[in-house]
């Protein structure tokens, strides 16, 4: 976990980190698409306003066209005036600003269409003016629409426990069939606001049906509650009328009051469904801009003429690209499945399908319209709420004389305009994703081509030196003229001084063992001759102790030389088929005779043990062996030697009795200069080369010795692993 860490900071990171900061390009690019947008804008700006001039400039001077007898009011009457509707509704927004400037042909219903009806036969209509409603009617795209604002001061909803439909406020559709058949009654009697379930029902209101065709939405107002509706045409026959039921006990439930828009009892009293049809129907109606929806209005600001449709009015047309044909099916694959998904998370998409909540082709009202009006070209950028759409409007007055007769309204979407920009977004985040593939693999081969060399450099490093601290290897020099050639080279200068260095130090100790015993012996024979000749008492006691310390000096001589020669000798040795076996049984007999106080167990095999080395060598393993278990045993307690095979392996165990090994000694005492022999145990001076020596003869070998506590009771035990040798 830690080496995955530090590599989490290594140089293929640290490339590939600052790499990224190659995105500072995208976002330059970016930010010129960004800022050429705002030139199209602008030059889009201009393209409207001057369209708008244009149809200005024809339309001047021609008064007839604006002549206030081309509209027809809405008459107060029987019939049903059905007005065009030119854009959909929505009957489920909980508002009628949809409806727009429609409202300003609505009719009024009040007390003078009061009714007695079945269901309130005995009501008598003094002064009474409780309920009233008004009424629009419109047509789009094959359906009746209308809405209704019933002022009312008492709302009661059908009980949803009833099963009549008649005993709350409702709003009753009633409709002669196309055949001339009969009346048809629907009621709508809700729960409270929500969207409307009409029923299909008989003269004395039994036998609701459903029927789904009629939708619409009821809504609560301050005043009473609106209804807005939707008919297919289709259902409809010649004569249509509305009937507004009042309930004002909520305990009785009983009609108080009863307000529609025609006799809706009797057939022939029906209203008919009426198109208007004014003046300005007759209007020229040439100006056909598909990439612009245009309208002509008065001074007043109503509606002449509305040519094209905000949805298709773009303004820009996009060319297709000639090479579309001709390109990658798997880049366009990849693309349309990959990067265009991506792209679409943080492009903002033009879209279609939206409504332009301002707009009516009845009235429009606007600053650059109201500016228009005054004289004053205009042009006005602003943005719907549902869709994020931005509509650039321009306005252009129209003039007679000194006058302002109306004005051109230009309108256009800026989709087109956004559309360009995501394209050409899209091709330079995939121009840029390439680039920057490309950069990113290319920094990540050269950073892996670093790494690589790097982790070499280093495994080279830390097999220079041994468990021992030795140094046994080299570096081989790079020859490369970068950084790290000259870091190879350094490391390899370093690393062949310090051999020399450790040279010199390992072979100190034999140079000083051979320097110092000269006149280590011309002292000793001094002293020898000393002691021979008459002396006084006194005086032998002091050549006695020094006799003793040139002793010690000398065997510490030999032991530092032991070491050095060992090492010598190994090298120019050749190993030979020996029968270890017989070897360690050899030596254990004459161990019993060396250590006469110790008692030793041993434990080897009937059959042979066959390794490649050298008797001699493998003899002054086990003396080393042997000698330091016999130093640490307790007297009463035996020495074993165990020597058997296991698998391709030949194991030599010896084991004593006596103090635990400290656990921080196991894998160091066969270190040179290593002991855990206290002073008070010494004997006889130690270096502690005695498993040192063991080890380099046991790697001689091809082995492995380690030295482990005893589980069975105190002491310690050393195995040695050696390969066996088979013809």
């Amino acid at each position: 976990m830690k080496l995955g860490f530090k590599n989490l900071f290594g140089i293929r990171f640290k490339l590939v980190f600052l790499s990224s900061f190659l995105l500072v390009i995208p976002w330059l690019g970016y930010q010129y698409i960004l800022e050429m947008e705002e030139y199209l804008q602008l030059g889009q700006e201009q393209t409207v306003l001057g369209t708008a001039q244009a149809l200005a400039t024809a339309l001047n001077e021609r008064p007839e066209l604006f002549n206030e007898g081309s509209y027809s009011p809405a008459r107060r009457a029987e019939d049903l005036y059905v007005y065009p509707i030119f854009s959909p509704l929505e009957l489920d927004d909980g508002s009628l600003l949809d409806w727009g400037a429609y409202q300003q042909y609505e009719v009024d219903y009040d007390s003078k269409n009061y009714l007695r009806t079945p269901l309130n036969p005995v009501r008598y209509y003094f002064n009474d003016d409780s309920v009233s409603f008004k009424n629009m009617v419109g047509e789009y795209d094959g359906s009746l629409y209308a809405y209704f604002k019933v002022y009312d001061d008492q709302l009661v909803y059908r009980d949803r426990e009833a099963l009549s439909i008649n005993r709350s406020d409702f709003l009753q559709i009633t409709m002669l069939a196309r055949d001339g058949s009969g009346i048809t009654n629907y009621v709508i009697a809700p729960y409270g606001p929500e969207p409307i379930y009409p029923f299909e029902v008989e003269n004395d209101y039994s036998d609701p049906v459903y029927e789904g065709r009629i939708t619409g939405q009821w809504y609560e107002t301050t005043n009473g509650y609106e209804v807005e509706l939707q008919i297919p045409m289709q259902m409809l026959g010649e004569r249509l009328g509305f009937t507004i039921f009042d309930v004002d006990d909520s305990i009785q439930r009983t009609i108080s009051t009863v307000v529609a828009t025609s006799k809706v009892a009797d057939a022939e009293r029906l209203g008919s469904l009426r198109l208007p049809t004014p003046e300005i129907d007759r209007i020229v109606a040439g100006m056909n801009h598909n990439n612009s929806r245009i309208q002509v209005v008065d001074f007043r600001g109503r509606v002449l003429l509305t040519v094209g449709d905000i949805q298709s009015a773009t303004g820009l047309q996009l060319a297709k690209d000639a090479s579309d044909d001709e390109k990658n099916k798997y880049w366009e694959s990849l693309q349309n499945q990959i990067l265009r998904p991506l792209y679409n998370r943080f492009l903002v998409q033009p879209s279609n399908d939206f409504i332009d909540e301002l707009y009516s082709d009845v009235t429009r009202e606007g600053n650059h319209i109201n500016s228009a009006l005054m004289g004053v070209p205009l042009t006005q950028f602003r943005t719907l709420a549902d869709t994020q759409t931005r509509i650039l409007g321009a306005a252009y007055p129209i003039f007679s004389g000194e006058d302002v007769m109306g004005a051109v309204v230009v309108d256009q979407n800026m989709n087109g305009l956004r559309t360009f920009r995501n394209q050409a977004l899209e091709q330079l985040f995939n121009t840029m994703l390439a680039v920057m593939l490309v950069v990113a693999l290319g920094l990540f081969f050269f950073a892996s081509r670093i790494s690589s060399r790097v982790r070499f450099l280093r495994n080279q490093a830390e097999g220079i030196i041994d468990e021992g601290g030795r140094v046994k290897n080299t570096i081989v020099p790079s020859r490369s003229s970068d950084e790290i050639g000259d870091l190879s080279r350094s490391f390899s200068s370093i690393v062949e001084r310090l051999t020399q260095y450790t040279n010199y130090l390992e072979n100190m100790s034999s140079r000083l063992s051979h320097e110092l015993r000269t006149p280590v012996t011309v002292v000793r024979s001094s002293i020898e001759n000393l002691v021979l000749s008459e002396t006084n008492k006194g005086s032998k006691i002091y050549l006695e102790r020094a006799e003793e310390g040139i002793s010690r000096l000398n065997l510490i001589l030999t032991n530092m030389s032991e070491a050095t020669r060992l090492e010598q000798m190994l090298q120019t040795s050749e190993k030979e088929k020996i029968e270890l076996r017989a070897v360690v049984n050899g030596c254990v007999e004459g161990y019993k005779l060396a250590y006469g106080t110790c008692a030793f167990e041993t434990d080897f095999p009937k059959y042979p043990i066959y390794i490649r080395g050298v008797p001699e060598y493998i003899a002054q393993l086990l003396d080393k062996l042997v000698a330091n278990a016999v130093e640490f045993s307790r007297n009463e307690q035996p020495i074993r030697v165990y020597c058997r095979t296991l698998r391709d392996h030949a194991t030599i165990k010896v084991s004593n009795s006596g103090p635990f090994l400290p656990e921080e000694m196991k894998e160091r005492i066969f270190d040179s200069m290593i002991s855990v022999r206290s002073h008070e145990r010494q004997k006889q001076p130690h270096l502690g080369m005695g498993l040192h020596i063991a080890r380099l003869i046991t790697e001689f070998h091809g082995g492995q010795i380690r030295a482990e506590n005893r589980k069975d009771s105190e002491g310690v035990v050393i195995t040695v692993v050696i390969p066996l040798f088979y013809d």
